[in-house]
């Protein structure tokens, strides 16, 4: 999966797969999240977040099923 660099609080890069609506997050300390079932309209979101680490908090991490894979 290609993933945007776009460092922020904590996240180094972000990627997203519409087939399976899977979205990456690469951290800053190096560990690599997926989350599953996750809409499009939810990666563009976070993408023009001031703060992509505050919108996966408030709104990706607890919503949506999600495994370390990095």
């Amino acid at each position: 999966m290609n993933r945007d660099v776009d460092p922020s609080s904590g996240v180094v890069a972000i990627g997203y797969d519409p087939p399976t609506q899977t979205l990456e997050v690469e951290f800053l300390k190096g560990s690599v999240y997926q989350y599953y079932g996750v809409p499009k309209h939810m990666y563009e979101n976070i993408m023009q977040a001031p703060s992509k680490g505050g919108f996966l908090n408030t709104y990706i991490k607890d919503s949506y099923p999600y495994s370390r894979v990095g």
